[in-house]
């Protein structure tokens, strides 16, 4: 196939920008990847999840939301399929060079497409990995990928092989999360420097995102999320703004973002005097959340940080305002979600590894008592613990109380 000469020899770049990462990073991970197909036994990786793409050669774009494939070869093989805007797109922001692109078009068939490049490259009759667990593959597009390839190779489910990559950082990475976490401060204190009764969630909302955007950072993979009142016991972004009242509560959950890269915070801020009730419910959460952050040492399985926090909140009388999970891993993510799997809830056997970067929160809310607190932050796992990457104290936050 004469792949490797095709993926290396990068030429002139066509707008001469230059991706996250230098090219020796990207290198590695493409190395590391190609190993771990070398080892399953496969020719190849049908790659949809936009995170694979960027990660492995820096192609960042929404264009996942209609059908887009990377082949990478064990070979070395490296071909993106995909519609006419992101040609540019890739050849711009990554280190693909090999771009095919299936015309828009009244039945288009991007799926038989991606068959006869797949035939094309050598693959035919061989053994093919394929991200089904990807948001950038729909069932529909599913389906016509089955029916394109069926009987002519065997589609194996690879959807967690470069995930599992993705979730220990490299120090390049670790700077990007570091800046992100930073960002993530400096919106906490926006956040808090606009909130008091009467204020705005308008206005404190586009002051967190003002706070990320104008120091260089981008874009968070979900919504901020911002709520007041009965919507202070949400941990959804829902849309609809109000005032806050003299007496309220205000929930926020928000990212730093830089370069893709996610450093996450959650706080209930108490508007005007807090009661006795507040001050319990921040101090179980305080309680869990540094319970959970002593776990956070490699080899420890990713249920008992879950379990520890558990514990806490049962003992405290908190088990029906818990919720089932308190986190997950942070990284480079895309829209719908920031949140990386798997989560810290029962059951998760995933042993912690240096380089990890996680975010835990603790989330109680009681319905019929319209009452709410959380409590979160990112750390990372070093050899020595958890690193924490957020400045921002761990204390009721109370505005013009």
């Amino acid at each position: 196939m004469e792949a490797a000469a095709r993926v290396w020899a990068w030429g002139v770049r066509t707008m001469g920008s230059a991706p996250a990462f230098c090219e020796e990073e990207y290198q590695i991970r493409l190395a590391r990847t190609r190993e771990r197909l070398g080892a399953l036994g496969l020719d190849g990786l049908l790659a949809f999840a936009p995170e694979t793409h960027y990660w492995l050669t820096g192609f960042e774009t929404f264009g996942y939301c209609f059908f887009q494939c990377l082949v990478v070869g064990a070979d070395g093989t490296l071909v993106l399929l995909t519609r006419a805007p992101d040609r540019l797109q890739a050849l711009e922001t990554s280190m693909i060079r090999d771009v095919r692109v299936w015309e828009d078009r009244e039945g288009a068939d991007p799926a038989g497409e991606l068959a006869a490049l797949l035939w094309e490259l050598g693959f035919k009759g061989g053994r093919l990995g394929v991200e089904w667990a990807a948001h950038g593959l729909t069932a529909a597009d599913g389906r016509a990928l089955e029916r394109a390839l069926s009987g002519r190779v065997e589609l194996v489910d690879a959807s967690g092989l470069v995930d599992r990559l993705r979730l220990v950082k490299s120090n390049a990475e670790l700077a990007y999360v570091r800046e992100a976490a930073q960002l993530a401060d400096r919106a906490l204190d926006a956040a808090l420097a606009e909130a008091r009764p009467g204020a705005e969630e308008a206005r404190i909302l586009a002051r967190m995102q003002a706070a990320v955007l104008e120091a260089g950072g981008d874009y968070p993979a979900n919504p901020f999320i911002i709520g007041s009142g009965r919507r202070a016991l949400l941990c959804r972004y829902a849309s609809g703004r109000r005032r806050l009242a003299e007496r309220d509560r205000l929930t926020l959950e928000f990212a730093g973002v830089m370069r893709h890269y996610h450093a996450c915070l959650m706080r209930t801020v108490v508007v005007g005097a807090p009661d006795e009730e507040d001050r319990r419910w921040f101090a179980a959460c305080r309680e869990a959340l540094l319970r959970a952050e002593e776990r956070l040492y490699p080899g420890v399985p990713m249920d008992e940080v879950f379990r520890a926090q558990a514990r806490v909140l049962d003992e405290l009388g908190f088990r029906e305002q818990r919720l089932h999970a308190c986190g997950y891993p942070l990284g480079a993510r895309f829209a719908p979600s920031w949140m990386e799997t798997p989560l810290f809830c029962r059951g998760t056997s995933l042993e912690l590894a240096p380089g990890m970067v996680v975010f835990l929160h603790i989330i109680l809310a009681d319905q019929k008592e319209l009452r709410a607190m959380t409590l979160g932050r990112t750390s990372l796992v070093t050899a020595d613990g958890p690193e924490i990457l957020s400045r921002a104290p761990l204390e009721l936050p109370v505005a013009g109380g």
